[in-house]
């Protein structure tokens, strides 16, 4: 197994890809990769170019033994002829054998693994670092697709170019040679054939990479669409449309039905076109070989290897038609993934970002403004200044720009006007991986990773230990759910794996391990968005305290809809239509009687849940 063993070593599909993502134009993509395995792929040029010249020589071996034994007697042929009968079985029984086990083992154990996997290894690398928004306007399901389709297609492409098309031109050189030895019009049939031949593939090639091109992109978008339907199953059998799901889906299956007949079709007329130049080739390469013959002109000899050779192309015609046709089909399926995998970083960061430090966790919007590039915008010269430490609440109807504002601090997007600052740096010359190492976030929507317990809470700190993980977990409240917990496969604890999003999970246990992420990172900014909706009210006050420890020392940015979560807070921020409409602590804002107060009143009903009447009655009008 070690000859195994070497060959694969040869390409580590995994190591870290070049930092910038690969370019648009379609050779330079295939350069971007292929300049990465080039001396595999001379290796392989010239393994093949070696193994086509020794089928080369099989027909005229043929001639030779016929030329042979119609020279000489049958009791002398073996005594006179032996050297040359050893010469051919050495070459057919080791060299040949000798040069298509090096080339199999460079194209199966080298090219086929290493570098598929390497362009998909690469592909996502570059595609997982797009900003949200590239995320956001696409199927998850067809990015996916595009990602693992591209490496198998691009790898086929250049190891069939290789192999195939180098493979027939040196064959067929050599057979026009050989023939022309004997005399040039044996090769004149091969010579037409090759004219004829280019003209073939000049007609039928770019059209097949067009219509592979559309049959690429119509299945992209039936996975994408099929996806989509498997992600939100629960959506979907709620809402009882399997109908509508079902024309959803058959609408892509007939695009991509489609598709493919219009390209088959092509290619049934290029095997038509083929077999009909193939027979025409052989019949005259016969027929001028036996009128030669028969005139004295050649050998028997000559005639033997003649008509092997042109069989033996018309055979390989046929086998680099379809790895012609393959090709261009693959060529089509790297056109369609280049789509996600070298479009253009939307965020990227400068060249000469720097890693954020946070000693203190001051935070400052200075006339942030953002709208999405739409004219009405979304918020309107937002002033802020987060004290380190200081413990802050965002309020606000639906759409004031609470979420907005947070997606701005992570730089998820860009701000269109003004700058935000930590411990006085702009975010903007930061590393968004560093901006966001020194932020912790518990989202309303939680979403789990499909591994393990164990691993979703490490996700924070993946250093952690086993017992820091369970630390965390029971700082969250959630180790009591957790160890009750078994998976499919019998996995328990820890161990147990969370479905797809965490759909095993209920949504306060997945919001329970949301909470022992964010424990375990430590970070010293903390944002919580609705952190706690998803719990009943006994965990959610058993949840607080942790908040309450987890929160001192760190400067945290709070949104929540229900005002008794953050009331206590240090101070409270209250968003209007992208503007910020009042600021101040719980009680000054009751005190005030805007709209904070009017918004507290309509939640509690006339009585503070946290048992501030004092302060409600502190409210103007109020009793």
């Amino acid at each position: 197994m070690s000859i195994f063993g070497f060959f694969e070593s040869l390409l580590e599909p995994t190591a870290l890809p070049p930092e910038t993502p690969p370019p648009a134009g379609l050779s330079a993509f295939y350069w971007h990769y292929g300049r990465q395995v080039r001396g595999l792929v001379v290796v392989l040029f010239v393994a093949g170019s070696f193994v086509a010249l020794l089928d080369a020589t099989i027909p005229v071996f043929i001639g030779r033994v016929v030329s042979l034994l119609s020279n000489a007697s049958p009791g002398s042929i073996l005594q006179e002829s032996w050297p040359q009968f050893a010469g051919m079985a050495i070459v057919l029984l080791v060299i040949r054998p000798a040069a298509i086990i090096f080339q199999n083992l460079i194209t199966n154990q080298a090219v086929n693994p290493g570098f598929t996997n390497l362009v998909r290894w690469q592909s996502h690398w570059h595609v997982v670092r797009q900003s949200w928004s590239f995320f956001q306007n696409d199927f998850a399901g067809r990015i996916a697709n595009r990602v693992m389709q591209t490496g198998p297609a691009l790898r086929e492409s250049v190891v069939a170019g290789t192999n195939a098309v180098w493979y027939i031109l040196v064959y067929g050189t050599s057979a026009v040679l050989l023939l022309t030895a004997s005399d040039f019009r044996l090769a004149v049939p091969i010579l037409l054939w090759f004219a004829c031949y280019a003209c073939v593939l000049r007609f039928f090639v770019p059209r097949v990479r067009v219509r592979s091109r559309r049959m690429s992109e119509a299945r992209s978008n039936l996975t994408g669409r099929i996806v989509d339907s498997y992600t939100n199953i629960l959506t979907v059998k709620l809402f009882a449309q399997p109908r509508d799901e079902d024309a959803f889906a058959r609408e892509a299956v007939d695009e991509h039905t489609q598709a493919n007949r219009h390209q088959l079709r092509l290619i049934t007329l290029f095997s038509l076109a083929l077999t009909m130049l193939n027979g025409g080739m052989i019949v005259g390469t016969a027929a001028i070989a036996l009128w030669l013959w028969s005139r004295g002109g050649i050998t028997l000899g000559a005639v033997a290897t003649a008509l092997p050779l042109t069989t033996q192309i018309a055979n390989i015609a046929g086998w680099v038609a379809q790895n012609v046709t393959s090709i261009f089909e693959n060529v089509g399926v790297v056109q369609d993934g280049m789509k996600s995998i070298a479009a253009p970083r939307q965020m990227p960061d400068r060249s000469d970002a720097g890693a954020l430090r946070v000693p203190r966790g001051n935070v400052r919007f200075e006339n942030v403004s953002f709208g999405y590039g739409t004219e009405r915008g979304v918020l309107h010269g937002i002033e802020l200044d987060i004290a380190p430490g200081e413990r802050v609440g965002l309020i606000g109807p639906s759409g004031a720009g609470k979420s907005t504002l947070v997606n701005l601090l992570l730089r998820f997007y860009e701000v269109e006007h003004g700058r935000i600052l930590i411990d006085g740096q702009d975010i903007a010359a930061m590393t968004q991986e560093s901006i966001r190492a020194n932020i912790a976030m518990v989202t309303q929507d939680t979403s789990l990773l499909h591994r393990s317990i164990a691993e979703n809470i490490r996700y924070g700190r993946p250093s952690a230990s086993d017992a820091e993980v369970r630390e965390a977990a029971a700082r969250a409240h959630a180790t009591d759910f957790v160890e009750g917990l078994e998976d499919w496969q019998g996995r328990r604890g820890f161990e147990a794996l969370v479905g797809e999003r965490g759909v095993k999970l209920s949504g306060g246990q997945r919001q329970r391990i949301a909470l022992a992420r964010v424990i375990l990172k430590d970070a010293p900014i903390l944002i919580l968005d609705e952190a706690t909706s998803a719990l009943d009210s006994e965990v959610e006050a058993a949840i607080q305290e942790q908040l309450e420890g987890l929160m001192k020392g760190r400067t945290v940015i709070a949104i929540a809809h229900r005002l008794s979560t953050i009331s206590r807070l240090d101070r409270l921020i209250v968003l209007d239509q992208g503007r910020i409409v009042e600021t101040g602590a719980h009680a000054e804002l009751l005190r005030r009687g805007g709209t904070y107060a009017r918004l507290w009143r309509r939640q509690s009903g006339g009585f503070d849940l946290r048992g501030t009447r004092a302060d409600l009655a502190a409210l103007p009008g109020e009793d």
